[in-house]
């Protein structure tokens, strides 16, 4: 195999001592770690002034190379256009894009960087893949600087269908910068048939067979390629986690109480509001509950910078405080909200000891929590998995009491479910789970992309 080239917006740290627990980094240092290659993206600083410089740094068969931006970029493109403009959109937020000229210029320019500071790095026959949203362009603009390599791209974010996307003035600009790549990959399949709607029905193009396509000049595939994990390593890891300092003190302060658990990153798409106004008509329709379960929310801070993050943050502070006002005792809080980040160890023994996983987005890519919440369960006695119909790992996980995130009722029933649920049944339910996740794990992800990167 040629040597790998990977693009994302942020590159894993490398610190002796300190590893991304992403699923994105474990599966990029993996393939790097295979074949040998570059890991190119932002190093996360930003400067104010001079300019920047590519650092390389090289570790075994992999060199980490990275830049900085510029105060101006990260407003403009990360602040603003991926954050502010894509990042709603393409999670069907409409009232919350915020879409400024400055932001579409900005957001270019910083691709146009980084495809030019990548560019004489590359030989001609690396195989290149480019992560996510906030590098739609870079593909083309590495072939309008003449490379004709093997450039594949994966979207970790759900595709809006084509209605939504035109509320974007650029979004002919997107499309056709991916039609660029050789291969377009998506989380589900629903994500696969709405670019393909948008390439029939706005850009005229044709669609053939197994997600291959013309559009704007260029040919290439749309495929899924649903992201995974390592069950039988987090399975592992719980398993030890459960014995551990944290994990037993969370255990002795339920006190017999049973655990239902949410760990979100702190964002809107993920539906807490919605989450929370749940679990209060749980305890208003099933009051013999009170006193037998509690919810803990854990939702460590999101882009703070950001608006729209500040507001949700204080919408869930208020509910969190009027639900625990109303029903709570003197020997029991029946909603634990904690605002801040847990270590992955830790959060795979709080799992383990959850009869409830909580997982409701709005709309998710695909929600890796979910997935990670299954394989932490113990094999005798396992807990049940609520899961948005919206979440991409839906399409996997049968074995999940499958709710609307919308209808705070019908999230209330399946919680009431989830804790009524017999023994018998959540064992069959979680063994089917697990099965899915083993037949398709972050390792099978990364080789049935690369797989067809290389036109296999």
């Amino acid at each position: 195999m040629s040597r790998l080239v990977v693009v994302s917006n942020r590159v894993a740290p490398i610190q002796e001592g300190k590893q991304s627990s992403g699923g994105l980094a474990v599966a990029v240092q993996e393939a790097l770690s295979e074949v040998g290659g570059v890991w190119f993206g932002w190093s996360g600083e930003i400067y104010t002034s001079g300019s920047s410089r590519v650092k390389t740094e090289t570790k075994g068969r992999i060199t980490y190379a990275t830049m900085p931006l510029a105060r101006r970029d990260y407003d403009a493109f990360y602040k603003g256009y991926a954050n502010a403009t894509l990042w709603p959109l393409f999670h069907y937020r409409m009232e919350f894009v915020e879409y400024q000229r400055s932001y579409v210029a900005g957001y270019r320019r910083v691709n146009e960087e980084f495809a030019g500071r990548l560019s004489s790095m590359l030989e001609p026959d690396d195989l290149i893949w480019v992560h996510d949203y906030h590098l739609i362009p870079l593909g083309r603009d590495l072939r309008m600087m003449g490379h004709r390599n093997r450039i594949g791209f994966f979207l970790h974010i759900p595709f809006p269908p084509p209605d939504l996307l035109t509320a974007c003035s650029d979004h002919a600009y997107l499309v056709q910068s991916l039609c660029a790549y050789d291969v377009v990959g998506f989380q589900t399949e629903n994500d696969v048939r709405n670019f393909l709607a948008y390439i029939r029905t706005i850009a005229g193009g044709s669609v053939g067979r197994n997600g291959r396509f013309e559009a704007y000049g260029e040919r290439s595939r749309a495929c899924a390629f649903p992201i995974g994990i390592y069950p039988d390593q987090l399975a592992s890891q719980a398993a030890a986690s459960a014995r551990s300092r944290q994990t037993r003190r969370l255990v002795e302060s339920l006190a017999g109480k049973d655990l239902i658990v949410g760990v979100d990153r702190l964002d809107y798409s993920k539906g807490l509001d919605r989450r929370f106004d749940a679990y209060e008509t749980l305890l208003e329709a099933a009051p013999g509950l009170r006193g037998h379960v509690s919810y803990m929310q854990i939702a460590p801070p999101s882009r703070s910078d950001v608006q729209s993050y500040r507001a949700i943050r204080e919408v869930l502070e208020g509910k969190a405080g009027r639900i625990n006002g109303r029903f709570a005792e003197f020997d029991w809080v029946p909603l634990r909200y904690l605002n801040k980040s847990f270590q992955r160890d830790q959060l795979t023994g709080f799992f383990r000891a959850a009869r409830v996983g909580f997982v409701t987005p709005l709309r998710d890519g695909m929600n890796l929590v979910a997935k990670e919440y299954v394989a932490c369960q113990d094999p005798e006695d396992p807990g049940v998995l609520v899961l948005s119909q919206f979440a991409g790992a839906a399409a996997e996980l049968d074995g999940a009491v499958t709710v609307n995130p919308y209808d705070h009722e019908y999230v209330a029933d399946g919680l009431q479910r989830a804790l009524a649920m017999p023994v018998e049944e959540r064992r069959a339910r979680w063994t089917s789970m697990m099965s899915a996740l083993r037949a398709n794990n972050l390792g099978v992800w990364r080789r049935s992309f690369l797989r067809a990167l290389q036109g296999r």
